[in-house]
């Protein structure tokens, strides 16, 4: 299982789960669920208690992701696999994407 957290700006709005290729799952922090002056991450994740699962990583998500002669360099950079997409999202953690969410590594 891996794992991202979610910040818009510098609050945590929740976690992306890769439970298992092909099983995903999105989960708001209550905190930030109870916040009215923050956003939904997505119109596709809209704020709710409920946990989110798709077959795939979320649109939102990979949006994210660099594309093209960027995505290939920071994957040899990093030796990460251009098709594991989590792996990717797990690479960019910290850096700045396009949006007001970033993600960021979980502690365990």
């Amino acid at each position: 299982m891996r794992k991202v957290n979610v910040y818009f700006g510098e609050v945590y709005a929740g976690q992306l789960v890769e439970l298992a290729r092909g099983n995903y799952e999105f989960i708001y922090d209550d905190a930030f669920l109870s916040d009215k002056s923050t956003p939904p991450v997505s119109v596709n994740l809209p704020k709710s208690q409920k946990v989110y699962h798709a077959d795939h990583i979320f649109p939102v998500f990979t949006n994210m992701l660099p594309e093209g002669a960027n995505r290939r360099a920071l994957c040899r950079i990093k030796k990460v696999d251009e098709n594991d997409f989590f792996g990717m999202l797990e690479m960019i953690c910290g850096m700045d994407t396009i949006g007001k969410f970033v993600l960021k590594r979980t502690e365990e």
